[in-house]
């Protein structure tokens, strides 16, 4: 029996990015609340408004989730008892929990809402998908250090609704497992504070002398994850959602990428779909974890930011006050571009 296939998942940081997703072709955005959600310095939804932001949603026939996927104190309870009541008064279509105590809350006082466990609960296996479904939740977004073959393989032993992050920004940890940025800085991922403590520049320490790494000082900035070559394996599996990350991001970078992935699921992709994807936000691109473990290829170490498309070649530096750059082009560029050279240059000037 043909499977149906997965819904489209956008990230929805703040009102703009929510309309962008619905105007490309989204299924479903997946949204934040004020406090209670791993994307704290997105500028978020209020509660206050729920009810007619999930009817806005509904009209345009869009499914809406609200992420209330940060750990909770005992303090809190009263207050995210508060925010589960308002999504399920609102019709939101599931909340998305990592903190085991607040799924069995959502079981206690909305049994109708449907619950999905976060990425951050680290599901990596079968029986972690199981124990998740037992406190209640419908469908399980899985960690994103997985690969193609291990979500098959989880397939294969659950039949529990699966969700897949496809694009965007990657860690250098297990999904929900980041201590860095609070053992750092005091600001805890599992908060919504994550300081990207990854992002920022190391040098290696080999038996107490500092090793000369050139320009490789990102160790531990990984390239985001793009996977639209892989949709129809995901389809092939089973899998019931593709999710893109990036509810810090624009409504540009929302709406072009949601094409992406909606002409993926349709079987037409053309390259200026994939490359404007690319081009709104990139750290460089590739298929991350699916593809298996592989840190060299995933950790490039010598930028941390939006690296764009390559554009050439460059084959020769020109020397003088105001530095001339010989490129053999790959691709068209036009005024007002900008171009940032990477690696090391063959040829001298």
């Amino acid at each position: 029996m043909a499977r149906e296939r997965p819904e489209v998942l956008a990230p929805a940081g703040d009102a703009a990015a929510m309309r962008a997703a619905v105007r490309a072709g989204a299924d479903a955005v997946y949204f934040g609340l004020e406090g209670f959600n791993a994307r704290a310095r997105a500028t978020n939804f209020d509660a206050a408004s729920l009810g007619k932001t999930m009817d806005e949603l509904h009209a345009h026939g869009v499914r809406g989730y609200v992420t209330l996927n940060t750990l909770v104190f005992d303090a809190e309870l009263p207050a995210i008892e508060a925010a589960i009541r308002a999504c399920a008064a609102a019709g939101v279509d599931a909340v998305i929990v990592q903190d085991l105590g607040v799924a069995r809350i959502v079981k206690a006082i909305a049994p109708t809402l449907p619950l999905h466990a976060s990425t951050q609960m680290t599901c990596t296996d079968a029986g972690s998908v199981e124990l998740a479904r037992e406190l209640g939740a419908e469908r399980v977004i899985l960690a994103r250090e997985l690969s193609v073959a291990d979500i098959a393989k989880i397939r294969a032993e659950t039949d529990a609704e699966l969700e897949v992050f496809v694009h965007g920004a990657l860690c250098i940890s297990y999904s929900g497992q980041c201590l860095t940025s609070e053992a750092i800085g005091g600001r805890s991922a599992n908060r919504g504070a994550c300081a990207q403590a990854c992002r920022l520049p190391y040098q290696l320490v080999v038996d107490g002398v500092v090793r000369d790494l050139g320009d490789d000082a990102y160790l531990l900035s990984p390239e985001d994850l793009e996977a639209s070559a892989l949709i129809p394996a995901l389809m092939a599996i089973g899998v019931s959602s593709i999710k893109i990350e990036g509810r810090l991001k624009g409504p540009e970078y929302v709406a072009a990428t949601t094409r992406l992935y909606r002409a993926a699921i349709d079987s037409s992709i053309e390259p200026a779909v994939r490359e404007q994807a690319l081009q709104t936000y990139s750290r460089g691109s590739g298929p991350g974890f699916l593809a298996g473990v592989d840190h060299q290829r995933l950790v490039e170490g010598r930028a941390c930011d939006h690296r764009g498309l390559p554009v050439g070649e460059l084959v020769r530096l020109h020397p003088g006050r105001r530095q001339q750059l010989e490129i053999v082009l790959s691709r068209p560029l036009s005024k007002g571009d900008g171009v940032r050279r990477r690696g090391r240059s063959r040829g001298r000037g």
